[in-house]
């Protein structure tokens, strides 16, 4: 039956109407966490991986468009972008031209329907948190649903564990923080808790593409569904060169133990090793989180172990008000959806280009991604026009929030067509048409206002 505190943690989510899978596959992480498990991969057990680049890889146009006719699109959607003063869901922040990333997301996708005869099926992993606003914005593109399969489905919830003793958190005061979600390892469990792997089965559907709904570099492109379709493996992950801002980030690294690929997320890394962590040369590869897997396989793979894929364990560490440091330390259980790659045999790599690479974690990135650096075509797809993509940094007190940010960019953002980097200290407001060239800092002691038409320049 397992420990008391597993008990309880099982009864809150069997009352909350949580999948049996889904409990399962939490109760396996916390017999695990009961034991020890840290989760932790330190630098001794790894070496560094090199892999194929995609702009060497030849696929027949013909292959490319049969693959994207037989491949599934699903967006992970569950983020609140919370860390930008959000309370609904980020995918419908407003991007580009009045188009929210979900507008952009739907016409990409529509648009390579018309190209390519492909049913191209979408579907977003909501949260209970993003489901109802996703939807209604869904609404608008009537032709975006596929006749007999959902346009979503909804990631699980587990419980909060305080640290001291494992138990579920109560927290009257707002019983919504007492649950978490548990990574976007979760697609797996979720997948099949709903019977979705089965019903694209069905279909006769045999790939499916995942990624970030904040990504819009990350296209269900045709190209690279030829090459992971060629390929015949089971599970492949796009990569990109890692850069100065990816060095407290994941990468890959191959098992010394039994030669496998592994996805060695930040939080699994020691204290000890926090140098090769941010070593560009030894580690270069980090996850895009842009994967691909074979359908029939995934299926397999999960009948063989019961629904419980057996991901790495990432313990994750905070308060019950992540808001509030004074509230009790809990632990979240969760798991990272790249590291299924550790879980087939014959897994790959390809090293992608930065343009399958566009996340918006910060307003620092969403300035870069409203500004000029890139286009959007016909085909919806974001175009790198700049010669490089600049560096930004704004004062977190005053551009964090993405309503201060909008108020300081009120006739929209800077051109960087022509800027290597931009960095603002203090609060200052921006008027319409400001260039930016080279490298530029601005820091002002006092509230200031940078003038219609001005040119910032090194």
């Amino acid at each position: 039956m397992g420990s008391p505190a597993l008990k309880r943690a099982r009864e809150k989510m069997v009352d909350a109407g949580v999948d049996e899978v889904a409990i399962d596959t939490f109760a396996h992480y916390f017999r695990l966490l009961e034991h020890g498990e840290t989760g932790m991969v330190p630098e001794s057990m790894i070496d560094p991986v090199d892999m194929p680049s995609l702009a060497d890889v030849e696929v027949d146009d013909e292959v490319a468009a049969e693959a994207i006719r037989h491949t599934v699109v699903i967006k992970l959607n569950g983020g609140l972008g919370t860390s930008m003063g959000m309370s609904r869901a980020k995918s419908l922040l407003c991007v580009r031209k009045g188009l929210s990333f979900l507008d952009i997301i739907a016409r990409q996708v529509l648009h390579l329907r018309a190209e390519h005869d492909a049913t191209l099926p979408l579907i977003f992993m909501n949260s209970f948190r993003t489901s109802a606003d996703t939807m209604a914005a869904l609404s608008r593109y009537d032709s975006l649903a596929v006749d007999g399969l959902p346009l979503e489905f909804l990631q699980n919830k587990e419980p909060k564990l305080l640290a001291q003793d494992l138990s579920p958190v109560s927290w009257p005061a707002d019983p919504d923080l007492e649950w978490c979600p548990p990574g976007h390892g979760d697609l797996y469990t979720a997948m099949r808790g709903t019977g979705l792997i089965d019903l694209l089965l069905e279909r006769g559907f045999k790939h499916v593409f995942v990624s970030n709904s904040d990504n819009l570099g990350a296209v269900p492109d045709p190209r690279v569904a030829g090459w992971f379709a060629s390929s015949g493996a089971p599970f492949a992950i796009e990569a990109v060169r890692r850069t100065a801002s990816d060095r407290k980030g994941g990468h890959f690294a191959r098992r010394r133990s039994d030669g496998r690929l592994v996805l060695r997320e930040s939080a699994q890394v020691p204290a000890a090793d926090q140098a090769s962590l941010a070593d560009l040369e030894r580690h270069r590869f980090c996850s895009t989180n842009n994967l691909w897997f074979d359908l029939a396989a995934m299926k397999s793979a999960l009948d063989q172990r019961h629904g419980i894929l057996g991901l790495p364990l990432i313990r994750n560490v905070k308060t019950v008000d992540p808001g509030d440091p004074s509230t009790p330390e809990v632990i979240q259980v969760e798991t990272a959806m790249g590291a299924a790659i550790e879980v087939f045999d014959g897994s790959l790599l390809i090293e992608v280009g930065r343009d399958r690479f566009v996340p918006v974690k910060t307003t620092n990135d969403l300035l870069v991604l409203r500004s000029d650096v890139y286009d959007i075509g016909t085909d919806f797809v974001l175009d790198q026009v700049a010669a490089e993509v600049p560096f930004v940094d704004l004062d977190g007190a005053h551009y964090k929030l993405v309503g201060d940010f909008d108020r300081r960019f009120p006739e929209g953002a800077p051109s960087l067509a022509r800027a290597t980097s931009f960095k603002v200290g203090g609060d200052v407001t921006f008027g319409q048409g400001v260039q930016v060239v080279g490298d530029v800092a601005i820091d002002a002691k006092d509230a200031d206002r940078v003038p219609t038409g001005t040119v910032l320049q090194s």
